[in-house]
């Protein structure tokens, strides 16, 4: 198979502008871009909005308040966001060949027409469309396409104080719901009309492969491995075709060769006209490498490639798809009442969260989805949660969870708030066109069945699909009997199929009704998720924080940087909250209107929490704002998984956080932004998610020790150690040696500085879990703290208090793309010290997103030997002139702890505007926002990748390094 995928050269225009009908515009009077021509370049795939955002015809919706300055398909009616969209392309076949052209997905309507040919689009979102245009081509070559493309038919009005899914009306269609807003969510005015996802032609021969469908089962242990294959195969000539059909699975080798394990022919003939599902004979594998969620192993891959040979013709079709091995089940946990997932025959501990899109005018690209998905591996998350309210994913979403990891949770197009739960209750029956849903979703789980990510099928958010939907899909999602009985993959004679799995829809995944059914939150589908709001940190490890055993959405803060508001509001919205003190002694924020429109979530929750920003003293501007809510953001989130952690099976299964991060320029719920700069939140999470763990249970002061591998935990130990402001160590432990049991937390020994006879108001503690042997560390984790009933307020004069630092940096170059390793350390003097701590020399595991597995050494600080891995040996490849150590060090006013550093990468300008927003994202961090205690190093990786012309500047800040340092 040839294929071309059409996302260039494409035209749009308002259908009412233009006067021509699709016969003429793809005959004789094809579009022209003359002046006062309705015809402008077009965001293929993309949205009727996103092309007029392109063309600065309105504005950008998510800066400021503009998208009020956006008419609304309410107002305007649907003719206003009807567009044309037209291009051109070169096409010769062959004798015998055939092609398509084929769209992944529109909204919600079209008319196609090619050189005078008119063929209709039907309705619906999340659906493929293929059109035979083989009799359709022009004999020159020269093609020329238009399509109409129709809005949703219930596109609704947003009430005037907004809502969950505005009135609801959306919720008529099978579309996506976040279009008309939520609480989180500005309404989109288009409602997502366009051509949003690939376009493309494939040519094959007379022999057409359909929808391969890959499955796998495992016995004796997974040493005996089998993989099924079905696939149809349609005969597009007017002849019995005699095809040999080939099956060959392959995986590629550490040198970039691929071995082939598998390669087999199998003779069919095929009526003329006809289609065929064809079954392939199982092909056996004796212990295959496996593929494994982020934190348990490695996520391997092999490459499943079936092609059609037709006899007088030769190679008629191919189709390929990496695929891995791994067996998903879940049951509901009867000490806890929480759905418990394995894979592989492994517990895993769920810590992930919900995910609606990335981003809301569905300007979506393999690269903005490599950064998302690697962002959520980074945060060492296993789960996401593609919510209800948004999208079937695309493949290229899924092939990076494939290769990062990332377990899904897909939900089919029902929420709560448009379908049967709303204020006011809104389409009880749910969407009009139940035939259509039904073939949406038989037609997504197609695309999508393949990819070992894709973990389970649940029919809606906070809501069940209607009965009769409901009850068709858990047929067509019924399991086949083999993935019933979790005791297979310990069988050791063979066990034949009474169907082949790979002859099902799907028969390998679970269907749940709903978000909060069967496992999840109370599992009777009662509102029992949430809490979706700033909380006191202690409170997430009190047994009585949350009742049930799998929380599906607990929501918080997500406050970025003071440089995104900058970079996404005009100067009104740089102001910050008013602090308004109520008369039961709680602060209430009031954000200003900009703030209040992006769905600001406050810091302070009367009653209940106080501020949690105010605890370090009164903001003075934005940038002060900004920094004390990322302290905020670290403690929120870190704590919350850490409490959830600290209760592992023995009350919980698995918590997914709403929400990991926004598709618009949103100011809660978010541990990235929407121009992809993190938060601190990220590095709490990152910290506390890590699969070996050491922890402070803020309700008892213990430390506990998190192990979510498979492997015991044996001859490690704890090191504690306070600090105060002054840089001193008041307070320093080190437990006796512990093993720690696989998938279990445990409780060590009590921090007990609060009980010594003058603990001073503020403090620094230090967890440090390393092996004894050796010294080298498996956790490492920071908190700052303050004594019962007190603030952080002396954290103020504090930042005058800089500690000396030392910072020797490695740059590799290739092209575009910076790798870089920091070493930093903080040259205060440092206590007298038996061990090598403070060197933070970490143990890397496989099956981390960061793991280094092959080691050796340089010297780069003082003569010190340093671990280094992997990842230099992959540099060699690098430029070796910008290769060499560099050492900055900065002078210091005093000892002490280097606290909350942050580097930031930017284009170096010697002069920029007021507000210029001068980063350079994305930017992977291997941490961020970290401290050091005096005598401390740490080292932190950086890469991104630089646009052309620029160079780029690394800076390093710090709450008492607040001035900033340039390193690069």
């Amino acid at each position: 198979m040839v294929k071309r995928v059409l996302d260039t050269g494409w035209l749009a225009a308002r259908s009412t502008e233009v006067e021509a009908n699709g016969v003429d515009l793809t005959t004789t009077q094809p579009p022209t871009t003359q002046p006062n021509s309705p015809w402008i370049k077009a965001l293929v795939p993309g949205t009727v909005l996103g092309t007029l955002v392109k063309n600065k015809l309105v504005p950008d919706p998510f800066y400021g308040l503009e998208n009020e300055s956006i008419i609304d398909i309410a107002d305007s009616g649907r003719e206003h966001y009807t567009f044309w969209f037209f291009t051109t392309f070169e096409c010769k076949l062959l004798n015998n060949q055939h092609v398509d052209l084929n769209f992944r997905a529109i909204n919600y309507s079209a008319e196609v027409y090619l050189n005078g040919h008119k063929e209709v689009l039907p309705k619906g979102m999340f659906r493929r469309h293929s059109i035979d245009i083989t009799d359709i081509l022009h004999p020159d070559g020269q093609n020329l396409l238009a399509v109409l493309v129709y809005p949703p038919d219930h596109p609704g009005r947003i009430p005037p104080k907004g809502g969950q899914g505005g009135d609801h009306e959306i919720g008529k269609d099978v579309a996506a719901q976040y279009v008309e807003g939520w609480d989180w969510m500005t309404p989109i005015r288009d409602r997502n009309t366009g051509i949003w996802d690939e376009v493309s032609i494939t040519v094959t021969g007379p022999v057409k492969i359909v929808d391969p469908h890959l499955a796998s089962s495992f016995f004796d242990g997974y040493k005996r491995v089998y993989l099924h294959s079905t696939a149809e195969f349609v005969n597009k000539s007017a002849w019995v075709a005699e095809c040999s059909l080939n099956i060959q699975v392959s995986t590629e080798l550490e040198d970039r060769t691929f071995l082939i394990e598998h390669l087999e022919t199998h003779h069919v003939s095929i009526s003329p006209g006809a289609n065929i599902h064809y079954t392939f004979p199982q092909l056996y594998f004796y212990k295959p490498d496996l593929w494994w969620p982020n934190g348990m192993g490695k996520q391997h891959l092999y490459n499943v490639e079936i092609t059609v040979d037709v006899k007088g013709y030769g190679e008629s079709d191919t189709w390929s798809h990496h695929f891995g091995f791994r067996k998903i089940e879940s049951h509901i946990d009867s000490a806890t009442g929480g759905r418990l997932f394995k894979v592989n025959g492994q517990p895993i501990f769920i810590r992930g969260g919900n995910w609606v899109l990335s981003d809301g005018l569905l300007r979506l690209s393999k690269e903005r989805y490599k950064t998302d998905i690697r962002f959520h591996a980074d945060m060492h998350f296993n789960m996401m949660r593609c919510w209800g309210g948004g999208l079937a994913e695309r493949p290229e979403f899924y092939h990076y969870c494939d290769l990062y990891g990332l377990l899904v949770w897909q939900e089919f197009w029902i929420t709560g708030d448009c379908d049967g739960r709303g204020d006011p209750v809104s389409n009880p029956d749910g969407p009009l066109d139940h035939d259509l849903f039904l073939l949406c979703a038989r037609d997504t789980v197609k695309l999508l069945r393949n990819h070992p990510s894709l973990a389970l099928w649940v029919g809606g958010n906070e809501q069940v699909p209607p009965p009769d939907i409901n009850s068709a899909l858990k047929t067509d999602l019924q399991l086949h009997p083999y993935y019933m009985n979790s005791n297979n993959s310990g069988t050791s004679a063979v066990t034949p199929m009474i169907n082949d799995p790979s002859q099902y829809l799907d028969g390998t995944r679970v269907y749940i009704q709903g978000s909060m059914w069967d496992g999840f939150a109370d599992g009777k589908g009662d509102f029992t998720d949430g809490p979706y709001e700033i909380q006191n940190p202690e409170d997430f490890f009190k047994p009585d924080y949350y009742k049930y055993g799998f929380n599906p959405e607990v929501g918080n803060v997500g406050m970025p940087v003071a440089a995104t508001i900058r970079a996404t509001m005009p100067p009104e919205g740089w102001q910050i909250p008013l602090f308004k003190k109520l008369s039961n002694g709680y602060i209430e924020e009031v954000p200003n209107p900009i703030w209040t429109y992006h769905k600001y979530i406050a810091y302070s929750k009367p009653g209940k929490v106080h501020d949690q920003i105010l605890l370090y003293g009164t903001p003075k501007d934005l940038d002060d704002f900004c920094l004390k809510a990322q302290l905020v953001n670290y403690i929120q989130y870190r704590a919350l998984l850490e409490g959830y952690t600290s209760h592992m099976w023995s009350k919980y299964t698995g918590v997914l956080i709403w929400k990991t991060q926004n598709p618009w320029t949103g100011l809660r719920g978010q541990f990235y932004d929407h121009l992809h700069d993190q938060t601190a939140g990220f590095y709490g999470c990152r910290s506390a998610a890590e699969p070996i763990h050491v922890q402070l249970n803020l309700a008892t002061y213990s430390i506990e020790v998190a192990n979510t591998t498979s492997e015991e935990l044996s001859n490690v130990a704890i090191e504690a150690s306070v600090w105060d402001l002054e840089g001193e160590c008041p307070y320093y432990k080190t437990s006796e040696k512990l093993t720690v049991p696989p998938k279990k937390t445990i409780s060590t020994f009590e921090m007990e500085y609060l009980k010594s006879k003058n603990p001073k108001p503020v403090y620094f503690l230090l967890l440090k879990l390393y092996d004894a042997f050796d010294y080298r560390i498996y956790s490492r984790n920071f908190y700052w703290l303050h004594l019962t009933g007190g603030d952080y307020k002396l954290l103020e004069p504090f930042r005058e208090r800089r500690p000396p630092l030392k910072i020797t940096s490695l740059a590799f170059i290739k092209g575009s793309t910076y790798e870089m390793r920091m070493h930093i350390q903080n040259t205060s003097e440092k206590p007298d010290s038996n061990t090598l701590l403070y060197r933070n020399n970490f143990i890397r595991r496989n099956g981390s997103c960061d793991e280094s597995d092959s080691s050796e050494s340089i010297s780069l600080l003082d003569g010190e030997k340093h671990e280094i891995s992997l990842y230099e040996k992959i540099r060699r490849n690098f430029s070796r002139e910008h290769n060499k150590a560099r050492v900055s060090e900065v002078n210091g006013t005093g000892k002490g702890v280097a606290f909350f550093l942050h580097f930031s990468v930017h284009a170096s300008k010697k002069e920029h505007k007021n507000g210029e927003d001068t980063r350079i994202l994305p930017v992977h961090y291997s941490d961020n926002y970290f401290s050091l205690v005096p005598g401390e190093v740490m080292t932190v990786t950086i890469s991104f990748e630089v646009p052309p012309g620029v160079t780029p500047r690394v800076t390093l800040h710090g709450w008492n390094h607040h001035d900033g340092h340039t390193i690069l």
